[in-house]
């Protein structure tokens, strides 16, 4: 059975920071690249950012790049999104997913996913 579980999604004050943990079982962590995505109330769920299984490279949506960080711990089959300098915009609930990573970050190349983790940014 695969799954993936977000946590660490909470109530943070704007220009605070946040880390989202995304603990992966039931397939082998390696052979996949890990995706976060976002789900505001009232928009489309969008891609956030993705590590490539294949060569380590990451991907970052222009509205968080240079604030948020993605990262993975294989040993762990563990992936982590780390954001700093949060703004009321990043509220939205976050999902990991697992799939492929190429030149971006689209939901449809993703087949595997978490319940979701809410993060709210207050002004």
């Amino acid at each position: 059975e695969v799954q993936l579980v977000e946590s660490g999604g909470r109530l943070v004050q704007a220009g605070g920071s946040l880390r989202l943990s995304c603990a992966a079982s039931g397939f082998t962590f390696d052979d996949y690249a890990i995706g976060w995505f976002r789900q505001a109330p009232g928009k489309a769920r969008e891609g956030v950012s993705c590590i490539s299984n294949s060569d380590g490279s990451t991907y970052y949506a222009d509205s968080v790049k240079g604030r948020f960080t993605i990262s993975a711990d294989f040993a762990k089959n563990t992936a982590y999104l780390q954001m700093n300098s949060l703004k009321p915009e990043d509220t939205a609930v976050y999902y990991c997913a697992a799939g492929t990573c190429r030149r971006g970050i689209y939901k449809d190349e993703f087949g595997s996913w978490g319940q979701g983790t809410q993060v709210t940014v207050s002004s």
